[in-house]
Formats: structure tokens, C-alpha cells, sequence
């Protein structure tokens, strides 16, 4: 494949989905977190074991576990929190709680709340998880990286999505002998 046979291939690819885009701009980022489709969240009680949350974790496959006390958010606990915290440590995950290792009192946004509060709270504070709580403080969702990536994907379709598995490049060996 020569280069002129990628440039059409690039070519084609763009003008196939040429329509009637979403526009991506400030007030894009003015939209409810509620517009988003967050998933439930998964949550463990003060008092379970790291190794208990870990399993449901797994099993929820979920970078985060809300930590909740008569469930009203208390804590979270990340994959990050395990790694720095815990792992390696030598404390014993079956014996050790989450409260000893989670972030206590964690940022929150409530659905209301602007996307761009989230993207804030993530660029700011270097998080990947931000709970979605009510005026209680109990969780009706986790936003997370994923969530905001997949957001922005939908307003570049053909140029995000209409992607080859891989990207073309050039070939820098010179063919021949």
C-alpha cells in the first residue's frame, strides 16, 4: 500500500460520515452529569475487609468501591488506594479494613452539577472516579474517566470511531536490496 492509496483511504473515510455533527463547545461542558450514563454504583459498608472489596471489585469489574456507613458515602476506594496503600504493605488484606486505606470524604458532585465541574475535579485533583451523590450524600453513581472519554467520542464519530484497528504508518526500511 503507497502512500497516495492512504491518503484516499483517509479521505474516503471522512467524507462518508460528513453530516450533521454534534457540536462540541462551552456549553457542551455546561450539561448535567445527569445527561451521561453513569452506572450504578457499587458500594461496600465501613467495617469490610480490603480483600472483600477487592472481590467485588472484581467481580463488578470497577476500578472503585464507594465505602458507605447506613448508606450515606463515607469513603472511596480505588485501585490506586490499594496499589499505595495496601499492597505490599504486609498489612493482611483479609483482616485489614477499608477505612484504614480509603479517601475519606472524597470530592462529590450531585447530577445537577455541570460537566465541567467533573472535568475540573479530575484534571485538578488527578482523579479517574468522582461520586455522583444526592443532597443525603447517598451514591446514585460513579462518573469516570470512561464516562467523560466516551461523552467526547460521540461528537467526533467519524473521526474516533471509523478509525482502522491500527494506525497506518509509513514504512521507514527501504525496500529492496
Amino acid at each position: 500500500m503507497d502512500v497516495r492509496d492512504i491518503d484516499e483511504e483517509l479521505k474516503e473515510m471522512y467524507e462518508e460520515g460528513a453530516g450533521s455533527a454534534k457540536v462540541l463547545n462551552s456549553e457542551t461542558l455546561k450539561a448535567p452529569i445527569k445527561s451521561l450514563p453513569l452506572a450504578p454504583p457499587t458500594s461496600v459498608e465501613v467495617g469490610t475487609s480490603i480483600l472483600d472489596a477487592v472481590r467485588v471489585m472484581q467481580e463488578k469489574h470497577t476500578g472503585c468501591v464507594l465505602v458507605l456507613r447506613e448508606g450515606k458515602l463515607e469513603g472511596l476506594l480505588t485501585e490506586r488506594d490499594l496499589l499505595m496503600k495496601s499492597l505490599g504493605s504486609g498489612k493482611d488484606l483479609g483482616e485489614t479494613k477499608v477505612d484504614e486505606v480509603m479517601t475519606r470524604s472524597p470530592e462529590v458532585l450531585q447530577p445537577d452539577d455541570m460537566l465541567a465541574f467533573a472535568l475540573n475535579y479530575m484534571h485538578v485533583g488527578g482523579y479517574r472516579h468522582v461520586p455522583i451523590v444526592d443532597s443525603d450524600l447517598r451514591p446514585v453513581g460513579v462518573l469516570s474517566i470512561k464516562n467523560i472519554v466516551d461523552y467526547l467520542a460521540d461528537y467526533f464519530p467519524q473521526e474516533v470511531l471509523t478509525l482502522p484497528p491500527r494506525p497506518i504508518r509509513k514504512t521507514t526500511d527501504r525496500e529492496g536490496a
